[in-house]
């Protein structure tokens, strides 16, 4: 079983930054894939970011592309996601997601059927 709190999230102007992070419980957060997405009332989830095993492969929508950084610590058991030059349409909720079923190369980490864990969320406010 793993639990993922999320925190960070608030009120920021368009044009600024933002850093939410989500906490896993757990002793196998470093072999778990972990996910970002978010959702606005009325819309579907999207796929925000995702970061393998190690760090060493990550994963972005192309939206946010240049903007939004993924990393995780294993040893504090959290993965980050770093939001610069925040948009109005980036006003969402951001869950974050923990595949626990160890890395595949080729899986399609955007979906958010690989995940088994996800957290409550935290609402991220970017206003115009």
């Amino acid at each position: 079983q793993v639990q993922l709190v999320e925190s960070g999230g608030g009120l920021v102007q368009a044009g600024g930054s933002l850093r939410v992070s989500c906490a896993a419980s757990g002793r196998t957060f470093s072999r778990n894939t972990m996910g970002w997405f978010r959702q606005d009332p009325g819309k579907e989830r999207e796929f925000v970011a995702a970061i393998s095993p190690s760090g060493s492969r990550l994963y972005y929508a192309d939206s946010v592309k240049g903007r939004f950084t993924i990393s995780r610590d294993d040893a504090r058991n959290t993965v980050y996601l770093q939001m610069n030059s925040l948009k109005f349409e980036d006003t969402a909720v951001y869950y974050c997601a923990a595949d626990v079923g160890g890395y595949i190369i080729g899986r399609d980490y955007s979906s958010d059927r690989v995940y088994d864990y996800w957290g409550q969320g935290t609402q991220v406010t970017v206003s115009s």
